[in-house]
């Protein structure tokens, strides 16, 4: 089952420019410079229920934009997009009790009241039965060890208190589709790690399909089994993660530990030295000579233990922004 499509999908924005000043903005009363910016391009995708995608880009690449298109909160300009077989911009209830939208910098809980109040509001919302409201809040609040944090202000608690408390309003009427548009916004390591496995539980449990955007490639690699990659405004990738580092490097890392201290220059020759230090080094080198290379490296070099591995992601990104400017 289809659960996200768009064909086509464009969303301009038009803004008004006028020059400095009193004689700027009374000229601007006749006559005003209009000025288009393109936000998303021709985007094309189909994602089917259940599927766990990441949706990619730099800052200003349009993923916002296309979330809040996909959740109704804007209307196209152009294409369209159909979210569990309705269109989003039409704002059905039925396709809103079964969808959610979590931000990462907003919050929908009330900033006065604490969390559990406004999970009582959300259940009228909804209309989930009170015996499912039970059950679903205490599986939530347990998973996210949250019982001694819902009946405290939420203008008390702290960022990722409050990020936990948000996930659990957004999953209480188990929705089949949820946008997460930075969810681990500013979170420490530690809820970013809670968070994550969090989402793969309750995904395990209700088979909903999530769109997740971050700029923490943690969060995408331990989520997404797809990522969609779009920039300024442009879908520029569309598969997993692994074909997408194969598809944009010819290269791979070789960590080496050496037994005693070697000299730099004599690692260098072997390939684009990453990082070198404290008895080890990091080698960039062409996917196609790995093998002899590493044959080279352990014959000339005193290694005691080395590994192949791949581009990080996040620098695959990197350069693949970079090389679209």
């Amino acid at each position: 089952m289809i659960a996200i499509e768009t064909k086509g999908l464009c969303k301009t924005y038009i803004s008004h420019k006028k020059d400095p000043g009193m004689k700027g903005s009374f000229a601007s009363l006749f006559s005003r410079q209009r000025t288009e910016v393109l936000a998303v391009r021709d985007i094309s995708i189909s994602i089917e229920q259940g599927e766990l995608v990441g949706f990619l880009g730099p800052n200003g690449a349009g993923k916002t934009t296309t979330l809040k298109m996909l959740t109704g909160i804007l209307n196209p300009t152009s294409g369209s997009c159909s979210v569990l077989g309705s269109i989003p911009f039409d704002r059905k209830p039925e396709m809103l009790r079964q969808i959610a939208f979590v931000v990462g910098n907003k919050q929908q809980l009330w900033w006065d009241l604490p969390a559990w109040d406004s999970y009582l509001v959300l259940k009228e919302l909804y209309e989930i039965p009170e015996a499912q409201f039970k059950a679903r809040s205490d599986a939530l609040i347990e998973l996210l060890q949250l019982t001694d944090k819902i009946s405290t202000q939420v203008r008390k608690l702290s960022l990722g208190e409050r990020m936990k408390c948000e996930l659990v309003a957004a999953l209480l009427h188990r929705p089949k589709v949820v946008f997460l548009d930075e969810p681990t916004l500013g979170l420490d390591v530690v809820s970013q790690k809670r968070i994550r496995q969090f989402l793969l539980e309750t995904h395990k449990e209700d088979g909903s399909t999530i769109i997740l955007t971050s700029h923490y490639m943690q969060d995408v690699e331990a989520i997404c089994d797809r990522v969609i990659v779009i920039d300024h405004g442009v879908q520029v990738f569309d598969g997993t993660l692994d074909f997408l580092s194969k598809q944009y490097t010819d290269s791979r890392r070789l960590k080496l530990t050496f037994a005693i201290e070697v000299e730099q220059a004599d690692v260098e020759k072997f390939g684009n030295l990453v990082e070198f230090g404290d008895g080890q080094a990091i080698l960039e080198v062409p996917r196609t000579e790995i093998a002899a290379i590493t044959s080279n490296v352990l014959q000339q070099l005193p290694v005691v233990d080395i590994a192949i591995e791949e581009i990080p992601i996040e620098d695959v990104i990197a350069d693949l922004f970079s090389q679209k400017e």
